[in-house]
């Protein structure tokens, strides 16, 4: 994993696509441009929302209900599908997606105003269903500790998925959230490759930085999983049973996964991606990740988008029932509890 001469470090994507929404011409490849320094600054873009609760309309989410105070993001995953919906602002999915971050300030104020509807319902909320709620503008902003603080007021369930250790800032929140049962968390560890997690999610925190991560949530007594997403054979599709030994080992009550998918402009990006970063394997990988959905590197199918098909899906699959059999006793976790929202939001219900 020789980074190329022309490699731009601390970002995933090497290129910006074009924008089919926009009359822009994007600079392909900006690194000439760069000259010397050759860094690209992250921007921060304010942007006024209506509404921060999105309804996810996909058999495949396990959550109703969505919630991103942030889009695009710094962690520059190069393999990220949220990269596609930064097109609809006006930017590119490439470069674009990791350095222009668009904040939602008045998140927590929309939030509030959701869950003090008479029409809404308690019903799990899930935090980063596109982009990661703690990725490195939360540092400053502190959106997502706001919204959950929100959350916890209200007694109403969430769950989280995040790549950063950042998570552990918010414990004080996080715990009592635990102790009423209104919280799951997700680590997102995608390889226990050091050097290879460098390149394919370079501002993401560390491989031992989300083991410990998890350790720490759970030995507070938050009930944590591990998504080991995506999977991507040839790269890391060797990695599942060592991955559930360790993480179960730290405290981890389940592990579940996702199948690489390249749709859009994703497949560009990391199809120059790898072709620069593993060129004596590029070939083998993407033609794996075509095989596992039926010839594309594509696929939008509710029911085989996230697990694919053919051997290689089939063997991922068994690999990781074979995991969660020998590591996991009950992957399942706490069902959220609801009832505890209608209790706050309608005190007057107490005199019945």
């Amino acid at each position: 994993m020789k980074k190329p001469s022309n490699f731009l470090n601390g970002r995933g994507a090497q290129i910006n696509t074009a924008n089919p929404f926009s009359d822009v011409i994007y600079d392909k490849d900006p690194i000439p441009s760069l000259g010397e320094d050759r860094k690209l600054k992250t921007q921060f873009i304010d942007v006024k929302p209506k509404s921060i609760v999105n309804k996810v309309d996909s058999p495949d989410i396990p959550m109703d209900f969505s919630m991103n105070p942030y889009q695009g993001c710094e962690h520059g995953c190069v393999y990220c599908y949220a990269r596609n919906t930064h097109t609809y602002w006006g930017y590119s999915a490439g470069l674009d997606f990791e350095q222009k971050i668009l904040v939602k300030k008045d998140a927590p104020r929309l939030l509030e105003s959701k869950l003090r509807s008479r029409a809404w319902k308690a019903t799990p909320i899930m935090l980063s269903g596109n982009t990661d709620c703690y990725q490195p503008a939360e540092k400053e902003y502190e959106l997502t500790r706001q919204m959950l603080e929100i959350l916890l007021k209200y007694r109403h369930p969430v769950g989280i998925i995040t790549k950063n250790s950042l998570i552990l800032r918010d414990l004080d929140i996080l715990k009592p959230l635990a102790e009423k049962n209104l919280v799951r968390v997700a680590i997102s560890i995608t390889t226990l490759n050091e050097p290879l997690r460098q390149i394919l999610e370079p501002r993401t925190a560390s491989v031992f930085r989300r083991l410990k991560t998890v350790q720490t949530l759970a030995s507070h007594g938050i009930p944590v999983s591990v998504m080991m997403a995506p999977i991507i054979p040839g790269l890391n599709d060797h990695e599942i049973l060592g991955m559930a030994e360790k993480v179960s080992s730290l405290g981890a009550y389940s592990m579940n996964y996702t199948m690489v998918r390249l749709n859009g402009d994703v497949a560009e990006i990391f199809e120059d991606w790898i072709n620069k970063t593993m060129p004596d394997r590029a070939e083998k990988v993407m033609n794996k990740i075509r095989s596992v959905h039926g010839g594309e590197v594509k696929d939008s199918r509710f029911g085989t988008r996230m697990s694919g098909e053919g051997n290689i899906a089939e063997i991922i699959k068994s690999q990781f029932q074979l995991a969660k059999k020998k590591y996991f006793d009950n992957d399942q976790g706490p069902s959220l509890d609801t009832s505890q929202y209608e209790w706050v939001k309608n005190p007057q219900m107490k005199l019945f």
